[in-house]
């Protein structure tokens, strides 16, 4: 990160594990249905893509959050399952998704601070995140960083579109605007190819569902990547 930005900007936020961390309670729920499961031959990891094949087929059907994963931890276990199935397991294995919505809210380091200040130098923050709409507004109200944005945007899925609408609708100026987040999928490349700016900033537990190969603007659009999230600070001074 060499350069640094000194006029107002539309920075662009996304939630999970960009502002707060989501998918380590996720990995949490997935090893306690592993030691439910109890396969005699199948290893986590061959679980894992069990489970991952289904999810990306289902989340183009069924969307995301905690109750949705419950229902494919179930479905998974019925397929694996090697003795009799009762409804007691399904409601254990929905258990350990149930208890996703009741784990703590923890920040990750120097976000707020970050938000902070750069709403102070006078930039434009949004949030834009994508997942179940309740779940999803519970979480931004447990963060207490609310305020900070001056609108936020829950979406089933972020694609370009997406970004293209809501660029138009906020009336922003794109060479201005910048997506800001951990997700190559669904925060790096739909908004590039929107013709918005992008700040990777990577997570080191994203989902491996949000992993994709980042792809480099074909515009005059930029793309960055910073180390750590209070890097933005340096990033967008004014």
């Amino acid at each position: 990160m060499a350069m640094t930005i000194t006029s107002s900007q539309h920075l662009i936020f996304d939630a999970d594990d960009t502002l707060w961390e989501n998918n380590i309670y996720f990995e949490r729920a997935f090893d306690e249905f592993v030691d439910f499961l109890g396969h005699s031959s199948l290893s986590p990891t061959q679980v894992r893509d069990i489970l991952d094949e289904l999810e990306a087929a289902n989340a183009k059907i069924h969307g995301y959050g905690s109750h949705r994963f419950g229902k494919n931890l179930q479905e998974v276990y019925q397929h694996l399952c090697e003795r009799h199935v009762c409804d007691s397991d399904l409601s254990t294995v929905m258990s350990f998704a149930e208890r996703i919505l009741s784990a703590p809210m923890e920040l990750l380091p120097d976000v707020e601070e970050t938000l902070a200040s750069l709403a102070a130098t006078g930039h434009d923050l949004l949030l834009l995140t994508k997942g179940n709409s309740d779940e999803q507004q519970l979480k931004i109200d447990r963060s207490g960083l609310a305020h900070y944005f001056s609108h936020t945007r829950i979406v089933r899925e972020k694609n370009a579109p997406v970004y293209a609408a809501l660029v138009a609708e906020r009336n922003l100026n794109p060479v201005a605007s910048w997506m800001i987040g951990n997700s190559p999928k669904s925060d790096i490349n739909p908004s590039l190819e929107a013709g918005l700016n992008a700040v990777y900033v990577p997570h080191e537990r994203t989902w491996i569902l949000e992993k994709a190969e980042i792809r480099r603007p074909e515009r005059n659009n930029q793309l960055l990547t910073v180390d750590r999230f209070a890097d933005l600070r340096t990033l967008f001074q004014m």
